[in-house]
């Protein structure tokens, strides 16, 4: 498929100027984009494992979802040496690296429609307030430990923390993945029962309990997601498209 006409769809889709900010810098990340792409290679984050991977596939198009360079190329790469060592290899073995984080997040049918639809949540919607988030119902109410275990189960990981503000049965949910949680008001605001994210540093976690409010802070691993739906989405475009996952994201070992 020709490279243009594919980043002209994703762009369409999921435009640049719907990330969520001037530091999340989406888009070429190191390399030269290829005039056509036959293989590529989906993975969260792209570090030396995955290059290992990559010189096997040999991929036209490297599409992560966490940039491989946050912030500018050249402060990053004076200040991070093993950012520095990885950039010089992917020029050496003529290999293009492009990332899709913020505006993937927010785009209809990206990261946090994924992560709802997983959910089972119906009625999904995006708040004007917060247009990354998405709010949904589950078709049944239930208790929030039983929801807490259906979350876990259903994202495949292996914990979830869950701050306990009350004890109303779950029915409408927000969600944001990866560090959403300081927009744990918003979701409260739009009168979600409880909400999900992830990162939530300890004063966060005080502020639902102080104003009782349900958190279940979840990896941000279950941004895994990012994979399977655009390899649906680039088969969309093109069947075909020779399209490698690499999953090796590793959550943190649990002490008990």
């Amino acid at each position: 498929m020709n490279t243009k006409i594919l980043l002209k769809k994703l762009a369409k889709r999921f435009p640049k100027r719907i990330a969520k900010d001037n530091h999340d810098r989406v888009g070429l990340m190191a390399g030269k984009l290829p005039e056509e792409v036959h293989k590529i290679l989906l993975c969260l984050d792209f570090d030396d494992e995955v290059m290992a991977k990559a010189k096997e596939f040999q991929p036209d198009l490297i599409l992560t979802h966490h940039p491989f360079i946050f912030g500018t190329r050249a402060f990053v790469l004076a200040h991070d040496q093993i950012k520095k060592n990885l950039y010089d290899r992917i020029l050496a073995n003529n290999m293009c690296v492009y990332s899709m984080h913020t505006n993937f997040d927010t785009g209809k049918g990206g990261m946090n429609d994924a992560l709802a639809n997983r959910l089972g949540l119906i009625n999904i919607y995006a708040p004007m307030k917060d247009p990354m988030m998405r709010i949904g119902y589950l078709k049944e109410a239930m208790p929030i430990e039983e929801f807490a275990k259906k979350v876990k189960h259903d994202f495949n990981v292996n914990y979830g923390l869950l701050v306990k503000g009350n004890e109303k049965l779950i029915h409408k949910v927000g969600i944001i993945g990866g560090g959403g949680s300081r927009r744990v008001f918003i979701a409260n605001d739009e009168g979600c029962d409880i909400f999900i994210s992830g990162d939530a540093p300890h004063y966060v976690r005080r502020d639902c309990i102080n104003y009782g409010i349900n958190y279940l802070d979840m990896p941000h691993e279950i941004e895994k997601i990012f994979m399977p739906t655009m390899k649906e989405i680039l088969l969309g475009y093109d069947e075909t498209l020779d399209i490698l996952i690499v999953d090796h994201e590793k959550e943190p070992i649990i002490i008990q």
